[in-house]
């Protein structure tokens, strides 16, 4: 039998998010077709990772360090990378990230037999921490990126921003995020019943990109108080908390921050909500249609037209709010939109059911074995 072909993932660790989470999903298949090595800067690990992976982190401290250290720690790195991928015979090398994509496109520089590809997960114009971050990606990305072999994200409107905004010139490809269906989902005729207020549920990181400021707003207007679970923590924790305070929804409110099982609490749900202001990929909003939860969203770059509408024209009205094909759709931080979405979906009982069946069908769409099949493709064309 002929050798396995040989496949390095390199991320900055393995701690609980999105990217992160696609990596873990990815090698449970990978590793059933290749020799694969994860490669990890940091040993931070939140997902399991499969038997028969072989992994190499460089550094056992974290990355909280001060600035000279980083330079000269990037400089290791770059080098323990560079020597793994010749002495591994590495001939497929697929980086997650901005950091880990430099690092690979600096690598690919001296080391053309690898092929190497670089994975963008953030909407690229609004994934910076400042102007002056933003400025030195518009430097670093054309001048690295384009020395890698192919590209991919999870987004046709990212492969757009870093063409017409970065100068990205080689070939790029989308691959959406995967997902394991659920075994508990939601029966979507026991949504027609539902008598007392919808509770509706989000997650995320609580910061001004996910915008879950949104949501308490929406509900402040409504007469009846729905019931809102947010998951998560972020550096808006407290400011959100209060906010749920101030407007008399302490009690409607709940805050069980970072949770694993995210999938109980969707089932127990009747509606979920995406607020965000920009996406990559909404791995949450994927996660509760799979749940069979009915959906609103913010039409928000990326990933929600894609998911809810098949990336179709979609004209929502200011104030108001967009039937997609498989959810609803908002504008961004309207308030007042989502709270009509929301009216909508508690006073037609057969929307919920119906979306809700939507839901587990589209769902259908982004699993693991379909999504993986997609990787290899981009990997060997």
């Amino acid at each position: 039998m002929a050798e396995k072909p040989t496949i390095s993932i390199l991320d900055i660790s393995l701690t609980s998010g999105g990217a992160e989470k696609v990596i873990s999903l990815l090698l449970k298949e990978l590793v059933k077709d290749y020799q694969v090595t994860l490669v990890l800067f940091y040993n931070e690990i939140h997902f399991p990772i499969p038997e028969g992976v072989n992994v190499v982190i460089f550094s056992t401290k974290g990355p909280d360090r001060k600035f000279y250290q980083k330079i000269i720690e990037t400089v290791g790195f770059i080098y323990k990378y560079h020597k793994l991928l010749k002495t591994q015979k590495i001939q497929y090398a697929v980086s997650f990230l901005a950091f880990p994509n430099l690092v690979n496109g600096i690598v690919s520089i001296f080391n053309k037999k690898v092929k190497t590809y670089v994975s963008e997960r953030g909407f690229p114009s609004d994934n910076t921490t400042s102007k002056l971050s933003l400025y030195i990606a518009k430097i670093a990305y054309p001048l690295l990126y384009n020395r890698c072999y192919k590209l991919f994200s999870n987004s046709v409107y990212i492969n757009q921003d870093l063409e017409e905004n970065f100068g990205i010139k080689i070939p790029m490809e989308v691959v959406y995020n995967p997902i394991i269906l659920p075994e508990k989902t939601i029966t979507p005729k026991t949504l027609e019943d539902v008598k007392a207020p919808l509770k509706l549920i989000t997650a995320g990181t609580m910061n001004h990109r996910k915008n879950q400021a949104m949501i308490i707003k929406a509900i402040e207007r409504l007469e009846k108080k729905f019931n809102l679970t947010i998951l998560g923590r972020g550096y808006l924790d407290n400011e959100l908390k209060l906010h749920a305070k101030q407007a008399n929804l302490e009690k409607e409110i709940s805050f069980p921050g970072n949770v694993k099982n995210v999938n109980d609490y969707l089932v127990n749900h009747h509606c979920f909500v995406l607020s965000s202001h920009t996406e990559g990929f909404p791995n949450a909003l994927l996660e509760a249609l799979a749940a069979g939860l009915p959906s609103i969203s913010t039409n928000c770059l990326s990933g929600p037209l894609e998911l809810l509408h098949d990336n179709r024209e979609a004209t929502i009205p200011k104030g108001g709010f967009f039937k997609a094909k498989y959810g609803i759709l908002v504008t961004n931080d309207d308030d007042e939109g989502l709270s009509k979405a929301i009216e909508y979906l508690w006073q037609n009982p057969a929307e919920r059911v119906r979306y809700s069946q939507l839901s587990l069908e589209r769902a259908k769409h982004y699993e693991l074995p379909f999504i993986y099949n997609r990787f290899k493709e981009f990997i060997h064309s």
